[in-house]
């Protein structure tokens, strides 16, 4: 299926490894050209690399910490330096962080909703005004269906991912007029770098594959999720196929939650 991304520029946050690197590769595979950041240089720079060699897009990669509001100007300045535009942006940097109420302190609720709500915020509040310019743009929010329907022991994610799939909604209704989709990709059971990292801490003699394989039987469809099936769906929705779908909210779980 042709998209029509060639030549567009996708802006992706947490883009250096696991569904942020899918999702960057597919986009570059389709035809954009590619900003990405994360905080470790290394792991962001060969991930670039790798994307390069294998789709020979222009991809750029720019050390940041979504967290902090100077290197989030300064990773969108250079994209708009480099390329000219902004047509799609990714707010996919985040992780899983789920506690009870009365074990989670102030420090971690800060530091959970500047990661995945405030950061998707400031970005959307540079990169709007230059969508508007330029005629349209797309916005693609990755959250989690516990963001819907919460659970015990998941604050603050859960009220994070509410947050942003509520700034979905309502950031689609206001900048509709000027042509500019918003949607949001709620996931859960994909395999991911924190995946891995959780299979590392556990302690257990599986292999990764024989790990994932027992993470996926709690899963409907009887496995995980591969993390280039969130970016087959984020290309779709950043491409003209998509252009009569704004406010939506997108599960990709398998079939796990009890929300649609």
């Amino acid at each position: 299926m042709e998209l029509g991304l060639g030549g567009r520029v996708a802006l992706i946050t947490g883009g250096s490894e696991g569904i942020g690197k899918a999702i960057a590769w597919r986009l570059a595979e389709a035809g954009c050209k590619v900003a990405i950041c994360a905080r470790r240089s290394n792991v962001l720079e060969s991930a670039a690399e790798e994307i390069r060699s294998e789709t020979c897009a222009e991809v750029m990669a720019v050390p940041a910490d979504v967290t902090k509001w100077d290197d989030i100007e300064r990773f969108v300045s250079a994209t708009v330096e480099a390329f000219g535009r902004i047509d799609n942006l990714i707010n996919n940097a985040g992780r899983a962080a789920g506690g009870y109420f009365e074990d989670v302190d102030e420090v971690a609720w800060q530091g959970d909703m500047d990661l995945k709500f405030w950061a998707a915020v400031r970005f959307c509040r540079l990169v709007v005004p230059l969508m508007r310019e330029q005629g349209g743009g797309r916005i693609i929010n990755i959250t989690h269906p516990g963001g819907k329907a919460p659970g015990a022991g998941s604050v603050p994610t859960s009220v994070s991912r509410a947050a942003g799939i509520a700034f979905t909604k309502a950031l689609s209704h206001d900048v509709a007029k000027h042509n500019i989709l918003v949607n949001t990709v709620c996931l859960i059971n994909i395999k991911s770098a924190q995946g891995v990292r959780w299979w590392q801490e556990s302690g257990t003699e599986m292999s990764l594959s024989d790990w994932w394989v027992e993470q996926g039987k709690i899963v409907p469809v009887g496995r995980a999720g591969e993390p280039e099936e969130v970016g087959d769906l984020v290309a779709f929705l950043a491409s003209e196929r998509a252009s009569f779908i704004t406010g939506a909210s997108i599960n990709i779980d398998g079939g796990t939650s009890a929300v649609v």
